[in-house]
């Protein structure tokens, strides 16, 4: 998202900076400026967007950017939190004179860099003209307006995680289903193409590259511990409302053995390694031979 928006702003030049800083240095190559705390990028800058993994990080970075010059600042969180830490983070930014903007996005890493994000958008509307221009085009492909109250945006967020967690269980358990009957994932990921659409394809092939169960050393596009807190979020959000997500809790259910599963194997799993877990408890191994024989061919490559 920052190279993105670095490379917008040709002639500019963004500051940024990042708990392990040295994960910016394409950035401080394309141009951007790292900046030694949260409080010198407030300081040095008038609209600061923020990208974090959960609600805790957030806090802390708030805690952080309240040390700067919020005064007439503008702070859009693109992270996923609850509802009620963003209304929580919005008071306490109006106090300091800031103005804060809630836009959780959709999309994995690749979609990110792709400039290709769907961002929902919560906030006085000034400050969402002036951040406009930022955003489509650049960082994202389009941006649903949901009004000035920040809740909405998180909890629209939620709603669609929700839906991203049920779709994500369904191919899941299809390509389980299609090789235990001996049809096979081609024909299945035929099908999803020609008749479900580019979603539910790119959720297929992160099954049947084997995305889904990272190989060792390499990052999940989406790690399974986020989907855990977002999943958990839908199901809070429901409980409040009172409304029962039975899907919501079996995926939970899905994502929180496949969490463990990689934590024993000291690997980071993708939100979609749910699969491994139905594979398991329909007699498959948890690895499909795709990963079987990538990780048999990475250990020989091994001086």
């Amino acid at each position: 998202m920052a190279m993105n928006l670095q490379k917008h702003l040709a002639g500019s030049h963004i500051r940024y900076f990042n708990r392990t800083l040295s994960r910016g240095d394409d950035l401080k190559e394309a141009g951007g400026i790292p900046a030694n705390s949260v409080k010198d990028v407030v300081d040095e800058s008038d609209v600061v967007f923020i990208s974090l993994s959960d609600d805790a990080a957030l806090n802390a970075t708030i805690d952080a950017a309240l040390q700067g010059n919020l005064q007439g600042k503008i702070i859009v969180d693109t992270s996923t939190v609850h509802p009620n830490t963003s209304a929580a983070v919005d008071a306490r930014i109006a106090e300091r004179g800031g103005r804060f903007i809630a836009a959780p996005v959709f999309g994995a890493s690749p979609v990110a860099a792709a400039g290709k994000l769907l961002w929902i958008v919560a906030g006085p509307d000034d400050a969402f003209q002036t951040i406009s221009p930022f955003i489509e085009g650049v960082m994202g492909r389009a941006v649903i307006r949901v009004g000035e109250d920040v809740r909405k945006a998180s909890l629209m967020k939620t709603a669609g995680n929700f839906l991203t967690a049920g779709m994500m269980e369904l191919v899941a358990e299809a390509h389980t289903l299609v090789e235990k009957t001996g049809l096979g994932s081609e024909a299945l990921e035929s099908l999803i193409e020609q008749q479900y659409g580019p979603l539910t394809l790119s959720m297929s092939q992160r099954l049947t590259t084997g995305a889904y169960m990272p190989a060792p050393g390499q990052r999940p596009w989406s790690d399974v511990k986020l989907a855990l807190k977002d999943v958990g979020h839908g199901l809070s959000c429901a409980e409040e409302a009172g409304v029962k997500l039975e899907v919501g809790e079996v995926a939970l259910r899905h994502l929180k053995e496949a969490d463990r599963y990689g934590d024993e194997l000291g690997r980071g799993m993708d939100s979609s390694s749910l699969y491994g877990v139905i594979r398991t408890e329909s007699g498959l191994p948890f690895e499909t031979e795709v990963v079987t024989k990538r990780d048999a061919d990475q250990e020989m490559k091994k001086p």
